[in-house]
């Protein structure tokens, strides 16, 4: 949900009797309980006009309404912090992120992110859309996943590539090694992907609401233990490749949320890597594509694999 956004819910039949905060999320299960809970607490969501508690019993034909509080501004430190560039004119930066930083700052992360080092390289020179927080930010990647990422220096490119992500359009293909032997040397996983039931900070595939995620896969090499392996994307939904993978049995080895709690590699986080970005130049008109080398830790982890 975005800042400045209004939404309104009627209570029916099959959702009568829900906690307040339970029915919020299973309106929009995109969204954290614990947000929902303090947007109540704050006052910003009513029922039937009144403020109420997020344990309140919801009814039938009650109406509830939600207020999005703008984000508080926090000021971003441009810092000079090397990049690793993989493309650069007057419209767009693609850059491969390293593994541990995080995209934009949040709390706990207001230095060090790739918008602290793009604010330094770009100057001025920033798509304002997504506010103070994330200028230039049009999508993202985890912070434990390496790889491509664009960053617009303008409106026009911001708005022209956000329209083809949210079409599907924007091609993008990842490397990643998982656990287990994979049967099949191909296939699609389809399954929507939503907030997990019992654990809000997860993600994971969902038999009713979550938004529709369809990924393909292949075996590039199979191991011993383990699989090297390429993903394409039809949807980019959160933790994507993540959730489906271990949804069939072969979590990315380091993941230590979806996957192995132990990390018997001893890695700092999945081992992903966003290796192709491709999209139409919003200026030119031409398909642009671009690739982000492996990182040298898949050598490391091919070795100990064999």
């Amino acid at each position: 949900m975005e800042t400045g956004q209004f939404k309104q819910f009627q209570i029916d039949e099959t959702n009568e009797g829900l906690r307040l905060d339970k029915f919020l999320c299973r309106q929009t299960p995109e969204v954290t309980r614990s947000f929902f809970q303090k947007l109540i607490k704050d006052g910003h969501v009513l029922l039937d006009g009144m403020p109420a508690k997020a344990n309140c019993k919801v009814k039938i034909g009650q109406r509830v309404d939600i207020t999005i509080p703008p984000a508080e501004e926090m000021p971003i430190v441009p810092e000079d912090i090397p990049l690793d560039i993989l493309y650069e004119d007057q419209d767009l930066l693609i850059v491969n992120k390293p593994k541990g930083m995080v995209v934009h700052p949040s709390a706990g992360h207001s230095l060090g992110t790739l918008v602290n080092a793009v604010m330094f390289h770009c100057k001025e020179s920033l798509s304002g859309i997504n506010g103070e927080l994330r200028p230039g930010i049009v999508h993202r990647i985890d912070r434990d996943t390496t790889g491509s990422l664009i960053v617009c220096k303008n409106d026009e490119s911001h708005v022209h590539i956000a329209k083809q992500i949210k079409e599907h359009s924007v091609k993008r293909i990842y490397r990643g090694i998982v656990s287990g032997t994979v049967k099949e040397a191909e296939g699609r996983i389809e399954g929507n992907i939503g907030r997990h039931p019992v654990d809000r900070k997860k993600m994971s595939v969902v038999q009713q609401g979550g938004k529709p995620a369809v990924t393909h896969y292949r075996v590039l090499e199979q191991w011993r233990n383990a699989a090297y392996m390429e993903f394409q994307l039809e949807t980019g939904r959160t933790h994507q490749i993540r959730v489906h993978m271990a949804s069939i049995g072969h979590p990315l080895l380091g993941d230590i949320i979806y996957g192995n709690s132990k990390n018997p590699y001893h890695l700092e986080g999945q081992a992903l890597h966003a290796m192709t970005i491709g999209f139409i130049h919003p200026r030119t008109g031409e398909y642009l594509e671009v690739s982000a080398p492996v990182p040298e830790y898949f050598e490391r982890l091919r070795r100990g694999c064999l």
